[in-house]
């Protein structure tokens, strides 16, 4: 995806699930969620080991979240190993996402085709924090 693809994904998407969510203040996922919130994202935690993060309910995983949420972009902090379970969770939802964006270490090859052959966007091994950084220079 190059730079105004994902400059317009996050100009045009309103709900963000993170997977992986920590509810600790000093975890990437942490920051990069109350980052996404602060600049007006719904967030959605996805994490079964915590119940709520900020105030949002958090879900156990992508397919526990209500149909009646839209969600535009599947941002994933999880090992590299559980992707391809999680991108069929998210290609699984009706409507499926706008994107799955792996974090900044999180790569998994076979899952890119996979997904954009569903017309849906795929990143992996950036930071969604850090680019919308650079896209917005906020």
């Amino acid at each position: 995806m190059d730079d105004e693809a994902m400059r317009e994904l996050l100009r045009t998407s309103k709900t963000i699930a993170v997977v992986g969510m920590s509810d600790k203040p000093d975890r990437d996922s942490n920051e990069v969620g109350r980052f996404l919130m602060e600049k007006g994202y719904r967030v959605v935690p996805v994490n079964p080991a915590v119940s709520e993060v900020y105030g949002q309910r958090s879900y156990p995983s992508l397919k526990e979240i209500p149909s009646d949420v839209k969600v535009d972009i599947v941002d994933v902090f999880r090992k590299s190993e559980a992707v391809p379970g999680i991108v069929e969770e998210a290609l699984s939802r009706s409507p499926p996402p706008k994107a799955v964006w792996l974090q900044l270490g999180v790569r998994d090859d076979p899952s890119g085709p996979k997904v954009e052959a569903r017309g849906v966007g795929f990143v992996q091994d950036l930071c969604i924090m850090v680019r919308h950084r650079q896209l917005f220079r906020a």
